[in-house]
């Protein structure tokens, strides 16, 4: 297979961090020779998006915590990540502030008793909005990339959706997966 330059890989964004170990982005960014940070632009209780009312299986009436992100990358904006938690599991919890969550959300989710066992991940591309040209520095007639990703327990309880917003510059979106036979 042909070098295609950077290539991302999920699994370490679907998995809580361990003590001490740096987030997955930072990570990642780090070894491509870069700094990777995120900023959080906002945490509120919301009615979602009806397709992440739905992913969360939330009634109409049902509400989600939100936590909105700016991704960077070199201190210059890459991606929003907007993540999405049933109300009923993160209300009265640090998913729930406007501050960091040591270890990150998916630690916090574990501590709670919800740990992340499956992922499913969903792509489309669409013309940019007029706040995202802004937060992501980008022109009108730029596209975007739109990941969702849904993370589930053993037993099939959604636990937290993202929708990851990146410009759409030419990059190929690439997908690896390898299988581990011995789990």
């Amino acid at each position: 297979m042909a070098d295609t330059g950077w290539v991302s890989v999920s699994a370490p964004y679907v998995r809580p961090r361990r003590p001490g170990e740096p987030d997955a982005w930072a990570e990642e960014a780090a070894q491509q020779g870069h700094v990777g940070t995120h900023r959080l632009r906002d945490v509120e209780e919301i009615r979602p998006p009806r397709d992440v009312a739905e992913a969360l299986g939330l009634s109409p009436e049902g509400t989600s915590i939100v936590r909105r992100r700016l991704v960077l990358l070199d201190g210059r904006p890459t991606e929003l990540a907007d993540s999405y938690y049933p109300a009923a599991l993160a209300r009265g919890t640090r998913l729930a502030e406007m501050r960091k969550i040591p270890g990150g959300a998916l630690a916090m989710l574990a501590e709670l008793g919800y740990r992340p066992h499956s992922a499913e991940e969903r792509v489309m591309a669409r013309p940019s909005t007029e706040p995202e040209q802004q937060a992501l520095d980008i022109r009108r007639e730029d596209w975007v990339l739109v990941l969702t990703r849904v993370l589930r327990t053993s037993e099939e309880a959604p636990i937290e959706v993202t929708v990851m917003t990146m410009v759409a510059d030419g990059r190929e979106l690439h997908y690896q997966m390898i299988i581990n036979e011995g789990a």
